[in-house]
């Protein structure tokens, strides 16, 4: 099997899975029980948030452990318009945001909320100017993602935070990092913002964890009620295993950075010269400002055919967000590119595991199929 779709899940690294599975055979106490294994397990999990919040670039005690950047978003999304009720019902976030945005932001407009909806240019980039724009004395929540998840276009979330307090708008600012997550260096500190999603199947952790940043000294509400876990903030048991393993696998590409990020833009640059040169009826619809997203187009053939087709191949790639499930992405729509290249369009992400040979077998099947497809007319 190829696989090029490391923007919908990444196979998890060697060090993660050891360090879940050390979690959930020997380090399996429960971190809130007051005897010597669970005293262990917290400690374990003290540690486990400091080196997560190394990698994000916070104190530790300003991230909350979650279950998937869904969570976080949605979390993030709700508890800021309440955290900002009194000072007004005005929301600014962008066409191109993942579904978990979208979908709470959807809800909070059919309560009542305004919302402006910046829109990208044909490349996918939003430009700041729009966003200054729209701030108001009544907007509570500015939440515009770092990365985009189908176009690789990086989003201007520090000048979105310049442009809050230049305003004097009362807005939290929330990113979604999701993508951005060890692949483009940030703080949250350094991009201004409130509030901050990581998921961990991005960089090669299991399913089933993520954490948002709370700036500290923001008070926000609660997700659940419960034992008091993450400083009342997410009670629950703390899911230990993945937990570990999130940190096992910021440590690992912590050590190799600078060498993840070459390779990774390397063999998407080598894909994108390669799938230029191999099919000039090809169109390159972004070719991602972020290491390891691209997409491209070839006009005519629809996506979900050559998503099929790739895959009989053994060739993983994607139409979009895997939460599309097969409908055509609001991302590529609101690039407002012509039709026939929207139809046509693939995403292609690679991992530090992804190879030339790789991105040669993904444009030599692309051109069997556009060559079978002349063919037979």
């Amino acid at each position: 099997m190829i696989y090029l779709d490391n923007a919908a899940t990444t196979r998890v690294c060697p060090e993660a899975a050891q360090a879940a599975l050390a979690a959930m055979t020997e380090d399996f106490g429960n971190p809130s029980s007051r005897y010597a294994h669970g005293a262990a397990a917290a400690a374990r999990l003290q540690a486990h948030r400091a080196a997560v919040a190394e990698a994000v670039g916070c104190l530790p005690e300003e991230l909350v452990f979650t279950s998937c950047g869904t969570e976080g978003d949605n979390w993030a999304v709700r508890a800021a318009v309440e955290h900002g009720k009194r000072k007004g019902r005005h929301i600014i976030t962008t066409a191109i945001e993942h579904a978990a945005v979208l979908e709470p932001v959807r809800a909070l407009a059919n309560q009542g909320y305004e919302v402006t909806w910046l829109r990208p240019d044909r490349q996918g980039h939003i430009d700041p100017k729009d966003l200054a724009a729209a701030l108001r004395p009544d907007t509570v929540l500015v939440s515009m993602m770092l990365v985009n998840n189908e176009l690789g276009t990086i989003l201007p979330v520090k000048e979105a935070a310049e442009a809050i307090r230049a305003s004097g708008s009362p807005a939290l600012l929330h990113t979604d990092a999701v993508q951005a997550f060890l692949k483009v260096p940030f703080t949250p500190r350094d991009l201004g913002v409130d509030l901050l999603t990581i998921s961990g199947h991005k960089v090669r952790a299991p399913k089933g964890i993520g954490a948002l940043y709370i700036r500290k000294g923001l008070k926000l509400g609660p997700l659940l009620l419960g034992g008091g876990q993450e400083n009342g903030l997410r009670p629950g048991t703390e899911p230990t295993a993945q937990i570990a393993a999130l940190a096992a696998a910021c440590r690992a590409w912590l050590d190799h950075r600078e060498e993840y990020t070459g390779r990774i833009s390397n063999v998407k640059n080598y894909f994108l010269e390669s799938f230029a040169a191999a099919l000039p009826q090809g169109v390159v619809v972004s070719p991602g400002d972020a290491p390891h997203i691209c997409a491209v187009s070839l006009p005519g053939y629809p996506s979900e055919m050559l998503v099929r087709e790739l895959s009989d191949r053994g060739i993983c790639v994607s139409s979009g967000s895997a939460c599309h499930r097969g409908r055509p992405s609001h991302v590529f729509a609101a690039t407002g590119r012509p039709k026939g290249e929207l139809l046509g369009t693939l995403r292609v992400s690679f991992s530090p595991e992804s190879t030339p040979e790789e991105a040669d077998a993904l444009v030599s099947a692309l051109a069997e199929i556009a060559s079978a497809r002349v063919s037979a007319r």
